[in-house]
Parts: structure tokens; sequence; C-alpha cells
């Protein structure tokens, strides 16, 4: 037996160091490290997992849910973690260790909690440092013996030194390409811990590559999308890759910007340009001079700061209000939209001419039910930072709720994703003070979804339909004969404003909250939506005088 561990060992190491000559993606990689590995000695799962500032995170799981590649496992929470990353040799944890197992309920064919098993790993250094952890279960208990601690220690030795070759060869490929792609990666390693772009699946693929393709350039970016698939993140990551990624990504959502302070915000202004201008006030493109300038719902700009906003992008002048001196500014710009801007731009509500400037790459977020598994991966990700939030013994989903995720359609995309699963955490963390000290199990009405496919209304909850329709009315008339969508729904918006005035005795601001709306907003929407607005003009002299306030 000893003969054939050894054959088998050397065997599977000889298959990696000809993996070295190979260009593999880091997952690739990664996999046949695993696989390796479990050719060789005997479990039910494993994991290889990456050390990335203070947490763990999984590159390769073999026998472990789909969610696991998702978590992000904090270090000091997870004491048999700790233990490994503090040893310089395997560490075979007792039977009956009283130290929690990380994979509690993560076990591919578990349900509930772990029953006694055999749990050993080490970790991986590379150059003398941890580089990351390898951990194998065994649900036979007594199944690793010390011929197996010996092989794993000499496994992981020569896959750590396999781990350091490959990763030096991409260090140089980096450095030949570009030194800016090396000082970018020490930035982020130094930057605090941020969301990234989550999942595996075909789409999620493309649009990584359209990142890499447009973020090192200085193009104007337009990202579209429906809502909640995450457009700023992908913004973030464009900025990332581009040599701007030295100085912050300045924001700004159109979509909460009164009309009269719209110029104010994106130029700046002088001292008395208008009533409550006090001081001076650099606008956000001087702010995001040498950086990236992020313009969040661009479609919300009205028509006279798009035709001064196309003056900035085509000279790189910006003119303060109330000055007539030009300023240089050098600004990478990324703009995103929910609405189809070409279908803005035929009713008139979008130039043209600014529209296709601000399309010259454009990039399309794709919606959570063309993104496949990807909900698991997410969800794992999003249970692992409630868990820790919540300090809870644990988080996982049953078979129904995987089956319910899988076959429900996501309206509201990977922001939805993530409010169905905070709401169903903290609802099961608090059916009992023993919840919190155990491993919560979700199911499909935990999360308020079935199992069964169907319309995404049928498989809501009847407490999220009411939160998501709002308030009650009827769509009179329906859509007419010939009409399309857009002009449907604005028929429908009018309507539900003129309900929300009337109960409110044509009180805005209570409008407003009934309609869960920023009044500057919801005032705005009425006059796209050719409505007569009764709107009190001090509210326009206070919001003039909060800006020179705040310059």
């Amino acid at each position: 037996m000893v003969n054939e561990t050894a054959s088998s060992l050397l065997k599977n190491l000889r298959s990696l160091i000809e993996d070295l000559a190979l260009e593999l993606a880091p997952h690739e990689r990664y996999r046949r490290l695993l696989a390796a590995m479990r050719s060789v000695l005997p479990c039910d799962a494993a994991a290889l997992l990456r050390l990335e500032q203070d947490r763990l995170v999984p590159v390769a799981v073999d026998g472990l849910s789909d969610d696991t590649l998702g978590r992000r496992f904090r270090v000091a929470e997870h004491p048999r973690f700790q233990r490994l990353l503090e040893s310089t040799s395997p560490v075979l944890f007792e039977s009956d260790s009283p130290l929690p197992d990380p994979y509690d309920g993560l076990v591919s064919g578990v349900d509930g909690g772990l029953p006694v098993h055999d749990c050993m790993g080490c970790v991986l250094l590379v150059d003398g440092s941890p580089w990351g952890l390898v951990t194998l279960d065994s649900l036979q208990e007594g199944r690793f013996s010390p011929t197996h601690i010996e092989s794993l220690k000499t496994f992981a030795g020569l896959a750590a030194a396999s781990v350091a070759a490959a990763r030096r060869m991409d260090e140089l490929t980096a450095k030949a390409e570009a030194e800016r792609k090396r000082a970018e990666t020490f930035q982020l390693a130094a930057a605090p811990v941020r969301r990234d772009l989550i999942g595996q699946s075909a789409a999620m693929k493309e649009l990584r590559r359209e990142i890499g393709l447009a973020g090192p350039s200085d193009l104007c970016v337009l990202i579209f999308g429906e809502t909640g698939t995450g457009k700023e993140l992908v913004a973030q990551a464009l900025h990332t890759q581009s040599s701007r990624a030295s100085r912050p990504m300045v924001v700004i959502n159109c979509a909460a910007l009164p009309d009269q302070l719209v110029e104010s915000e994106l130029f700046g202004h002088v001292r008395g340009a208008f009533t409550g201008a006090m001081s001076d006030r650099l606008g956000k493109f001087e702010l995001a001079h040498g950086s990236t300038l992020f313009l969040d719902e661009v479609g919300e700009l009205p028509l006279s700061a798009q035709a001064k906003l196309l003056r900035v992008l085509q000279s790189g002048q910006v003119q303060r209000l109330g000055s007539d001196r030009d300023h240089q500014v050098d600004v990478r710009l990324i703009a995103a939209s929910n609405r189809s801007l070409q279908d803005e731009v035929r009713a008139g509500r979008l130039r043209a001419d600014f529209y296709h400037r601000l399309s010259v790459f454009p990039v399309r977020v794709p919606p959570l039910r063309e993104r496949q598994r990807d909900v698991l991966v997410l969800a794992g990700y999003f249970l692992e930072e409630l868990r820790a939030q919540l300090g809870v013994g644990g988080v996982r989903l049953d078979s129904s709720a995987v089956d319910a995720m899988l076959a429900y359609e996501w309206p509201g995309n990977v922001r939805e994703l993530e409010h169905l699963l905070s709401r169903s955490v903290v609802r099961a963390a608090g059916a009992s003070p023993v919840a919190r000290k155990r491993t919560l199990t979700l199911s499909a009405s935990d999360l308020g979804l079935t199992a069964m496919a169907g319309s995404s209304t049928a498989l809501r909850s009847p407490q999220e339909t009411a939160t998501l329709t709002g308030p009650q009315v009827s769509f009179e008339g329906g859509p007419h004969a010939g009409s399309g969508m857009r002009e449907a729904l604005d028929r429908f918006q009018k309507q539900l404003i003129e309900n929300a005035l009337e109960k409110h005795g044509h009180q805005w601001a209570a409008a407003a909250r009934e309609l869960h709306l920023d009044s500057a907003n919801l005032i705005r929407m009425a006059k796209r939506l050719g409505m007569t607005s009764k709107r009190d003009a001090r509210l326009d002299a206070i919001a003039r005088r909060k800006v020179g306030e705040s310059g």
C-alpha cells in the first residue's frame, strides 16, 4: 500500500510540474492541484483556499456545495483555520474536536451538521509566507493514517513550490506587458476589502473580458443593464484596470440631483453665482482630474446639462457657474443607465450627439437569470457575510432552497438576492436564542420562494409582492393599441403620482414619501411626464443655500 501511495504521489507531482509549462487560467491550475491531491489521499471533501489579507478565499473545492466558492472565511472567526495557518506541519484534528468546522452544512450529501469525522489540513508556504491552506474531510472516522499525513506534507511542499513557480511566471509576464500592472496589484492588496464581481458563468466571463478590453483605455464607457445587476461594481472594475487607479473614482448619482443644481454639482460655481452661493466650489469634474468620473443614471440629466457636458467631453474644459474662466481637466468618463438610452433619444429626452459620445464602448451587465448557477455562488458570498455580521454558527441552503433559487427569475437581480437572504437569515436567527449558536438551514419557504418554476410574481412571498408593488392602483384603460412598453409605463407612473398627490392634498413631499422617492426625483419625473407641478418655490432657494453652505 505504501509503495502504491508513493507511486501515485510521484505520478501526480510529475503532472503538476508538466503543467508549469502550460498557460493555464488560475482556477484551472488550482483545480488540477486539488485533483492531484485527491488522487493520493482518501477523503470525501477537499478544498484549496488562498489567503487574502485576513480572509481565506476558496479557489477550488471538491465534495462541497457550489456556494462554498462564493464564501470568504475570516480567519479570526474560524479557529481550525487559525490553527492550520499557525502550524508548520500538517494538523490532524481529533474526530471529537470541540473546534467548530467551517464546512458544517457545506459538505455535499450531508443534511444538517457534520457527523463525527476525520479532518486534516496544512498551510502552503510560498517564499516563507502562508499562501493559503489545503483541507481534507473524511466522513469515515479514523480514515487518515500517519502515512497519509506524511504524504500530505510532501504534497503540500511540492504543491507550494508549483504555486510559487507559476506565480513568478505570471509576475514576469505581467512585468513585461506593463510595469503599471504590478504597481496596481500592490495598490489593490493594500486597499480596503471591497466587493468584487463574483461568478463563473459564461455571461460573467464575457463581462470580465469586456472589462479587460475597455479598462486600460481612456475611452468613454456606457454600462447598461437592469436595475440591481451591479453596474457600479463594473465601473469600479474598469477604473481599477486603468492607469488612473491610483486616484479614487468620483461617483455622482444623476437621478438624485435637482435640475437647478446639476450644473453646479458637475462644473462647480463661484461666489455669488446664485442665491446661497457663499463661496467658490469645485465641481465633480475638477475633483476627478486625473481620475475617473462615474455618472450613474446618466439618462436623468436634463437637456441643458447634456449640452454643456458634451462640450467638456470634447474639449476637456470646464467653466464654473458665474465664471467666464475655463479650467482644463483630464477625466475619464464612465456612465451607466438601466434605461434604454436609444429609446430616450427617440423620445427627445436625450441628445443624440451626447448619447454617441457616451457609448464609445458599450458594456452590458447580464441579469442574474442569465448567469446560470452563479446565483448559488453569490448566495454563498452573502451568507458568509451575514453569518459574520450576525454572529451565527453557520448558514446553509437545503435542496428545496437551491432548486427554488435556480428556478426563480430574479427581476431585482443581485440586489434582490442580497436583500432576500438578509431578511431570511435575520428571521431565522431571531427565531430562538439557540438559533444563533447552531448552523441555520434555509429552505424555500424560509426564503419566501417555492421550488416550482413559474412567473416571478408566483414565486414571491405575499409580503415581498406588497413591498415591490407599493401603493395599489388600477391601470385604467390598459396599454393602448400600437403603443409600446415605454408609453404604457409612462401612463402608469403618471396615474400612480396623481393618486398619491390626490391622497395627500397635492403635497409633493408627502406624496414622495408615499411612493418611497426623493421629492426632487418625484418632481423631475412629473415634469418629464408633462404633469403640472404645484411645487413651492422655496424648495429651490433652500436647495441652493445648502449647496452654497457645502462649498
